[in-house]
Formats: structure tokens, sequence, C-alpha cells
């Protein structure tokens, strides 16, 4: 056998050819050249008294390890109306998942497992759909065609999700273009997953059937930063309604990316929109990378139809080490399986994304599909293995490897080994192929996991519970007359009021625009109610909580200030009380303070006084100095009663 370079080092030389720079370092022409294309799927709950397809409430969630009543299910797929089975419904098949339900009596009927058939569409969430709809300018359509859509993960008790297109063709604008929407759905949500050990997922019922809107992008996004700016206009169009759920678990995100000569990925449960650049960004190269190993495999081996795997059953026999980690795998129960994969010789320490190459791409599947314990693999081209090189020089005669060939060593359950085997083999021979479809769960980190293949046509279906739902012009009218104002038009207002850019997550994130606008309207200047909403009530709301009834009470401050005839900047002051004092009202805000109303008059006239103490203290006879001290001495006095900056003129001003 030669000896094999190091893999470190490989995976080092490998990060360079694929041509991987962090995200800080990549520029307009990094994207053009991967040719990077990404479309978002955003996920809404709706703010509705109760569930899309049933009379629970919507909106009430348990405790873990809180329930009533427990239901055990397996899952099994179903034929499309053309005969066909779904892959991802296949794949989920082959896991042979048990799945548990714990059920809480107030947030679930009879129509979550499928007892009872649906109840007409919940009329106020289809309305609140149609809002947003018609604020993204889609085509609403004429009938509501509700559909099935399979899911066999378990997240939906029945193995489908009802799902029903509200509007198509619209359109948001982003800097400088447009981007078009495909389509917006109304749909049930899904259960609230509790844990996933081997062959057994526990879901909460809670989350179950809160209607849910889905708005989907074309793949009209080119770099990362462009996706993270439409994921935020979605999300703050859909809350300027008012009508959607907020909090954690309300939205999520779905992204879908490819590059030149790749397919579709599509990233699930983004979390947070600041993680998308980082995730898509790491897709991009990961994709990248396959082509790279694609183009590898090929020239090796032409065919994969002609590639074969070869295994063998591993004991402590046949190797010398028998080291702590063989010693408590073998504890378990599990039992050791040695693969040899011809012509993979530095595919496997290929680089894919940051911390990650191509072994995780077999060990995440295995994972999955074979449902294995992590760790759960081990490999010949691995830094770190428990595995010596004396241990690998033995599998290596046994399976009668070739000089290019790489081995792999997994281990689990005896009865999940066929599924693993067959797991190993399929992923391999998607490497010839270059980019697999398939969908990856997000992580903190950037990066992603296989979380399953990506779904067909072949999981959707008419519901034949549910008839056509008519949507006539009567109603479009009706929901026409309670939508906001058009979302882009508060963008350009905050912008021509010079409100900052860093400042709008926040505000439009909590809606307030409406806030400042109230402001503005009843004289305050567009910089003071911007820096007041935007800056100073999110920093005392991360600071103190938020109080109740805030927006309300600040109007009413605002208003008392107007009435006493106060300088506008003292809202500044006060504010920091109404947040640690909640419940207060205005006056006794004012007064709690220590503020008091005092004639500009009286309060100038002290201005000598303060200029003859600060000339005898001896301390600086610096102009500048001077003043800035007289200001921290009639600032509590001045506040309110005097604008600062004409306090700063009239100390400048002043004979020296």
């Amino acid at each position: 056998m030669t000896k094999q370079p190091d893999p470190d080092r490989r995976f080092v030389e490998t990060r360079k050819q694929t041509g991987y720079v962090s995200r800080s370092k990549a520029q307009p022409e990094t994207y053009r050249a991967l040719g990077f294309r990404c479309g978002l799927e955003i996920h809404q709950q709706l703010l509705t008294e109760k569930k899309l397809f049933c009379r629970c409430p919507a909106g009430q969630y348990q405790q873990d390890g809180e329930y009533d009543a427990e239901i055990i299910r397996h899952m099994r797929p179903t034929l499309s109306e053309m005969g066909e089975y779904d892959g991802t419904a296949l794949m989920e098949f082959k896991t042979r998942k048990r799945i548990v339900y714990h059920i809480k009596n107030e947030t679930a009927c009879t129509y979550d497992i499928d007892d009872t058939p649906p109840f007409p569409i919940n009329r106020q969430a289809l309305e609140r759909a149609m809002e947003v709809a018609l604020l993204l300018k889609t085509k609403i359509v004429g009938e509501l065609h509700v559909t099935r859509k399979q899911y066999l993960d378990g997240s939906i008790p029945t193995g489908f999700q009802r799902t029903a297109i509200v509007g198509i063709d619209g359109e948001i604008p982003l800097a400088g273009r447009t981007v078009s929407i495909r389509q917006i759905s109304i749909e049930e949500d899904s259960c609230r997953e509790v844990s996933d050990v081997g062959h057994d997922r526990i879901y909460t019922t809670d989350r179950l059937g809160i209607p849910l809107i889905e708005t989907v992008t074309a793949p009209e996004l080119l770099s990362p930063d462009q996706a993270e700016e439409a994921g935020h206009y979605l999300r703050f169009l859909a809350r300027s309604t008012g009508h959607v759920r907020v909090g954690i678990g309300a939205a999520r995100q779905d992204v879908n990316v490819s590059i030149e000569g790749g397919t579709r990925v599509e990233i699930k449960g983004v979390a947070h929109l600041r993680w998308i650049p980082e995730l898509t960004h790491n897709e991009a190269f990961r994709q990248k990378a396959l082509l790279l190993i694609r183009d590898r495999i090929r020239k090796r081996h032409k065919d994969s139809e002609t590639w074969t795997m070869t295994c063998t059953d591993l004991d402590s026999n046949q190797l010398k080490n028998r080291s702590d980690t063989w010693k408590s795998i073998q504890s378990e129960g599990f039992c050791f399986t040695a693969v040899n994969l011809p012509s993979f010789g530095g595919i496997l320490s290929h680089f894919m994304q940051p911390g990650k190459n191509f072994s995780d791409e077999l060990s995440g599947r295995l994972k999955v599909i074979a449902c294995l314990q992590d760790p759960c693999m081990t490999h010949s081209e691995a830094v770190c293995s428990w595995l010596n090189a004396e241990d690998w020089a033995s599998i290596q005669k046994i399976l009668h490897a070739a000089s290019g060939d790489a081995q792999v060593v997994f281990w689990g359950p005896l009865e999940d080994r066929k599924t693993a085997l067959e797991t190993l083999e399929e992923r391999c021979r998607l490497a010839f192929e270059g980019v697999p479809g398939e969908t990856r769960k997000s992580l903190p980190n950037g990066t992603t996991v296989f979380e399953r293949v990506l779904p067909g046509p072949d999981r959707m279906y008419p519901d034949t519970d549910t008839a056509p739902i008519p949507i006539t012009e009567v109603l479009i009218e009706k929901v026409e007359k309670q939508i906001p104002e058009d979302f882009s038009g508060r963008l350009k207002q905050l912008e021509v009021w010079g409100v900052p850019r860093h400042f709008l997550p926040y505000i439009l994130r909590g809606n307030l625009s409406a806030l400042i606008e109230q402001l503005v309207n009843r004289g305050m200047s567009p910089g003071l109610a911007g820096r007041l909403v935007g800056q100073d009530c999110r920093h005392l709301e991360r600071k103190y909580g938020k109080p109740d009834g805030l927006h309300e009470f600040l109007i009413q401050l605002f208003q008392f200030i107007l009435d006493r005839n106060l300088t506008h900047e003292i809202i500044l002051e006060m504010l920091p009380w109404i947040f640690r004092h909640p419940g207060k009202e205005a006056a006794e805000v004012y007064a709690a303070g220590g503020f008091h109303e005092q004639h500009r008059e009286e309060i100038l006239a002290q201005i000598p006084r303060f200029r003859l103490a600060f000339e005898e203290s001896g301390i600086n006879h610096e102009p500048a100095a001077r003043n800035r001290w007289i200001m921290g001495q009639l600032r509590p006095l001045a506040m309110g009663n005097i604008p600062m900056r004409e306090l700063r003129q009239t100390l400048e001003g002043s004979r020296t």
C-alpha cells in the first residue's frame, strides 16, 4: 500500500481548490462567478382565535413534558394521482420511525388525527392571508382549492398538510430592483418537535393547525445580502398588518440555493434572518465543492452504474488495536461494518463547508436515514480516528482495497445495517452526478446537515374533503378596505424623514412606523421621533422589558409636553422613568423625574453666577471648558424649559 497524504493538509488544499473565501471577504463578483441564485419561502403564523380547519384555540402552548395523552404512529407513503411515490415519503418510510405525540386536551381534537373531517376553513385566517397577498400585489385566485401535501416525518399526525394558494405573481421592491413573488399560500402549521433519537421521534401538538401563510419568491436573489434583505422586507410587510403572530417560532424561513451547474438545495428551518447570508454563502461553496468532486470521480471511474462498493463485518479478532472506543461501542451491542469505496481516495477529506468534509455528507445520511446514533462512522482519511494506521492497513487488506480507494467503518444495531449500506452506496453514486437535490437543516454556525431528500410534485394531491371556496370581488373589496398603507411607501417615508437605516429592523419588527408618524403629525421633529422610537425605546426595552400600553402612553406623554409648552427633547429624559415605573400618569413621571417649569429669563439670569464660580475655582479658564461646566449646572433647570441648543448658543455668544 502506498502512503496516503496527510488528510488535514488535503482538507486545506481542497478548500483552496474550491476557492472558498469567508463571507466577510466575498465581493459581488464572487457570487456572479458562482452563478449564485436564491429564493425564499417565508412562513408566518396568522393571529387568529381558532386553528385553520378545526375550532381549537390557536396560540396556546404547552411545556415539554406537560400532556394529557400520548399517541404512537408509524407513517406509510401513499400513491399520487399519477400512481407514483414521492421520494421524500419513501426516504421517511425507510427510517422506520416510531412517532410519539404528546397531546394536551385544550389544544387538540379528533381532527388532528384524521378521525374527524375538516371544518370549513377559518374565514378570519383567510381574510388575513388575503391582506398580505394584496400587499404583495399578487393576483388573488378566483377559487381556493385545498390540497394535501405529504409529510411522513411525523410532523403532522395525518401524514399530510392541508394547504391552498391564495395569490400568485406578485412582487416586492428591493434596493434598485424588484423581486417576483411566485405565490402566497395559507396552510396549517405542523407539530413542534421535542426530541429525535434513534428510531423514536416525539412531538407536541399545540402548534398543529395554527393558520400559517407561506410566501415564495422566485430564485432571483443574486447574493446572500439580497436574500436577507428580501427576508426582512417580507416579514416586516406581514407584520405591518398587525394580524400575524410574533415571538419565538411564529416565523420561520426556508432558503433555496443553487449555483451554475448545481441544483436547488433547500435549507430548512432558518430560525433567524441574520443567519441567511452565512448559510447561503456556505451552501454555494458546498455545491462548488461537490461539482469538483464529481469531476474527480468521473476521471477515475467514468460509469457510476459499474461502480460497486464492498463490505465486511468486523470483529475485534481482526484488529490488533482494541481501544476503549471499540469496547464502548461493543458494550452497546452494536456491530461494526467496514466498507471499501473504490476510487474515493482523497474524496472523504475533501472540503465541503467550514469544518466539514465529504465524509460528513455520508455520516449525515446515516444518522437521518439509517437512524444511527452520533457518532456512527469513522474513515481512513480522518484526522483523528480511534482506529490507528495499523488497523486501517488490516481493514484495507480484508477488503482487498486498491491504492486509490477509501474506507469507511460504521457501527449501529444489526437491524439498521442493511439500510446503512444502501444509504452509503446511494450517496456515493450521487457523487457522480454532482449536487443532489436535498433538504438540509440549518445550524447556528452557518453550516448545514442533511435532513431529507428534496420533495417532488408527487407529494401533492387534491383534498377531497374540502370543496372549492369562491373568492368573490365583494370579499376582495372588503379586505382591501382594511389593509394598511403600502409597505414600500412606509419605508420611503422613513427614508425621507432621515431615520437611520440601523433603526429600521426594530421599528419595522414592532410595526412602529405608524407611531413615528403620529408623533411627527403632532409636531415632533422626524429626527427626534425616529431616535425616540428606533433607538431609545429599543435600548430601554432590552434593559427593562416592554411596559404594557407603551405606544399609547408615548402619545399621551407628548401631548402633556405640548400642553405645558415644554421643549420636545424632555421626552428623552422622561422615557427611562416610563420603563422603570410603568403605569404612572405623565404628570407623575414629570414630577418623579425632578423636572420643574421655570421661565427662560430666570434660568439665563443664573449664568453670571456660575461663570464667576467657575473662574474662582481656578481649574481651567478655557471658554469651552467653562461653557461645558455651566451647561452641566443649568441642564436640570433648563430641561423642558429651554432647548439645549439655544442654551449652548447663549453661552457661546456671551462675553468671555
